[in-house]
């Protein structure tokens, strides 16, 4: 079995289009650990560490708390047990309310912005 690419830090940030600083917050808080250390000690990550942030990175709009964002990536890393289904299914709820909300303020900032495009036209 080939052994698993590891990116660094730097690169991850690029590819999650998070901040270096961020993914080391999240790493601190415990919400992503590096798979691996290099022999310098620097952070090294693979897809799955990817995945897990990027899941964060959709939350984060959306209001979700850390402690909340941590219960979901443990959820979905046990979704054989029904309290992780459970979880699941109140914090799909949550995002879908989020969403709504995000979408009517979209609606107001696009009004607001033909609102000012018909007034510098006159």
């Amino acid at each position: 079995m080939p052994a698993r690419a590891h990116l660094q830090i730097g690169q991850v940030a690029e590819r999650t289009e998070l901040s270096v600083k961020t993914i080391r917050h999240y790493d601190e808080v415990g919400l992503v650990r590096p798979s691996a250390r290099s022999a310098g000690g620097f952070r090294l990550y693979t897809e799955d560490d990817i995945d897990r942030l990027l899941v964060i990175r959709r939350m984060k709009p959306l209001g979700f708390t850390l402690a909340e964002m941590g219960e979901l990536l443990s959820a979905l890393d046990d979704l054989s047990d029904p309290s992780a289904r459970e979880l699941l299914a109140a914090l799909h709820a949550k995002a879908e309310d989020s969403v709504a909300k995000l979408r009517r303020q979209l609606g107001y900032a696009e009004e607001f912005t033909t609102l000012l495009a018909e007034r510098r036209a006159r």
